[in-house]
């Protein structure tokens, strides 16, 4: 009898052990929008090893997960549009000291990797080029879509670009639409922009449609990675990180 209690007990500690082990092991759940993708797939690696957790990071577009947080999708940490993380916040999905503004970055216009520029730089030289495209392309849930339906309405070529516009769900496939030659332009982020394989940066918008995107990042109000989501958070706001995100195209903040 005493025999089979003391093995209850050893397996007891055991099964405590690992429980602990796997807990203070176990992986950061991020979801962060398409428009940090770059950095973060640069610094993560590093970051990992700053908190001493792997992180398990999902992307996509912040109208999507936003739809997805809301019908319970699990989360350790979230990098989304600022607005977006205010709302989190409003809303009790995510812990409100927590949140931290990470960078801002400005909207642009790809053009094939290698094709002839043309000019973009005033309202007038952005219409022609737009105008004479055999086709553009954006994302209609992407977080430069609201400056970019405002941009072409300013300039009168809204419903004069509908016929020729591919309208594709996330950068993705708005970018591999331009490196493959469906579309000559595409309007996004400058951030998505610049890493994408086969699309180069033609330019940013001209300073009177130019509107900056700003990113933010918050831990889930009831995580059980408090202390590695902070680790994290506060690792995306800091000096190492500072230097990739003017590299990708966007401002620390």
């Amino acid at each position: 009898m005493k025999k089979r209690w003391m093995a209850t007990i050893a397996a007891s500690l055991i099964f405590m052990v690992v429980q602990t082990g796997s807990a203070q092991n176990a992986p950061v759940r991020l979801i962060a929008s398409n428009g940090v993708k770059a950095v973060l797939d640069e610094v993560l690696p590093e970051a990992e090893k700053a908190i001493g957790h792997p992180v398990s990071a999902q992307f996509g577009t912040t109208a999507d997960f936003m739809k997805k947080i809301a019908g319970g999708e699990d989360f350790d940490v979230v990098v989304l549009t600022a607005e977006a993380i205010d709302k989190l916040n409003k809303d009790g999905k995510t812990a409100g000291p927590t949140r931290a503004d990470l960078s801002q970055v400005g909207i642009g216009v790809g053009i094939r990797a290698g094709a002839p520029k043309p000019d973009i730089r005033t309202a007038a030289a952005l219409t022609k080029t737009l105008v004479n495209a055999k086709e553009i392309t954006y994302a209609p849930n992407g977080a430069s879509t609201p400056a970019t339906v405002k941009m072409l309405e300013a300039l009168g070529i809204a419903d004069q670009l509908k016929p020729k516009t591919l309208l594709l769900q996330g950068s993705e496939l708005t970018l591999a639409a331009v490196a493959d030659g469906r579309a000559d332009y595409v309007i996004t982020l400058i951030s998505e922009i610049l890493p994408a394989h086969g699309v180069e940066l033609l330019g940013p918008l001209p300073s009177q449609f130019q509107q900056y995107v700003s990113f933010s990042a918050a831990a889930a109000a009831h995580t059980k990675n408090a202390d590695a989501a902070g680790a994290l958070i506060k690792f995306l706001k800091g000096p190492t990180v500072a230097p990739v995100y003017k590299a990708k195209g966007m401002e620390p903040r």
